[in-house]
């Protein structure tokens, strides 16, 4: 089986698309999950909205990739998810994609933990964290595939995925 593999510009495009459609996530989260706990300010439950915040991110991709292999950002950037014979994921491999996912973010938060121990600026800790997320994405044109390392471990892997184009049919 053939398959073209997106550029890694395009899927750092999606990436960033797809943080403006967590955003819109997290504040339905946020306006659901306020009123039922009775938060009055940001920092009462704080524990409870980030579970939940996490449980949310979890669904929305879990039910995505395992639907049609395309979240809205990946659809637009013409992205598809699939397994690496090229099939539908199921919940399991959706939701271990997802959590090892988060492995773009364990070095920059890491390092800007120990940035903040030495007491390092703003500006300091965004530049690497910008550097520690661009690392990661260059990893991807080093292994195999130039899949992701979170691809990789799971077993799946992203596609260029353009839909056929739709033709207007004639009326009988």
């Amino acid at each position: 089986m053939t398959v073209s593999v997106p550029g890694l510009a395009r899927r750092l495009a999606a990436f960033l698309y797809e943080g403006i459609l967590l955003f819109a996530v997290a504040v339905i989260t946020g306006l659901v999950y306020s009123p039922l706990v009775q938060q009055r300010n940001a920092m009462e439950h704080r524990a409870g909205l980030i579970a939940a915040l996490a449980c949310a991110f979890a669904a929305y991709f879990v039910y995505f990739w395992t639907r049609s292999g395309q979240t809205l950002a990946m659809k637009t950037w013409h992205i598809r998810l699939v397994r690496a014979d090229g099939t539908k994921l199921g919940v399991p491999q959706a939701l271990a994609r997802h959590l090892l996912s988060y492995a773009w973010w364990l070095l920059p938060v890491a390092a800007a933990s120990q940035m903040l121990k030495h007491g390092l600026g703003f500006g300091a800790i965004a530049c690497v964290g910008i550097v520690s997320l661009l690392g990661y994405a260059m990893l991807a044109l080093a292994l195999p595939g130039r899949q992701f390392l979170h691809d990789l471990l799971c077993g799946t892997m992203l596609v260029t995925h353009v839909p056929a184009p739709k033709t207007a049919g004639k009326p009988a």
